[in-house]
């Protein structure tokens, strides 16, 4: 199974997705795809196998997972304070596989319906979703 998680700005909520996905998934391949070096790096300290920054790198990545998770942001152009170009998003919305989205709400954008919980809670939620569709 191979798992991508992408984030921009310093890449945390990436970081504690790759942290709780690497304790539940060892033999997993999580894929940590930044939209700048920080944010890459910053996955990888939380396990992720492989790693990769740019736009390039979320295009030619989000064709090869499995399963694609990261904040909102991630599936709308300009977002991140313009990190996630109109081409990433794009390539991120149009993957054939299931998107888990985490809601935040600094991306200017609010999801009706949700619920305001701990980022902890959408984490964990984010990581038993992936168990159950990969399971």
């Amino acid at each position: 199974m191979r798992i991508m998680v992408m984030d921009g700005q310093g890449g945390g909520v990436g970081r504690s997705l790759i942290e709780e996905l690497h304790v539940r998934f060892p033999e997993a391949e999580i894929v940590a795809v930044g939209t700048n070096a920080a944010a890459t790096a910053n996955m990888m300290k939380g396990g992720a196998a492989v790693g990769a920054t740019g736009e390039n790198a979320a295009v030619y990545n989000s064709g090869k997972a499995d399963v694609i998770a990261g904040p909102i942001g991630i599936v709308m152009a300009n977002a991140m304070l313009g990190e996630i170009t109109p081409r990433m998003a794009e390539a991120v919305a149009s993957a054939d596989v299931p998107i888990l989205l985490i809601p935040m709400s600094r991306c200017n954008a609010q999801v009706m319906g949700t619920v305001e919980r701990k980022l902890a809670d959408n984490i964990r939620e984010t990581a038993d979703r992936i168990a159950q569709l990969c399971g």
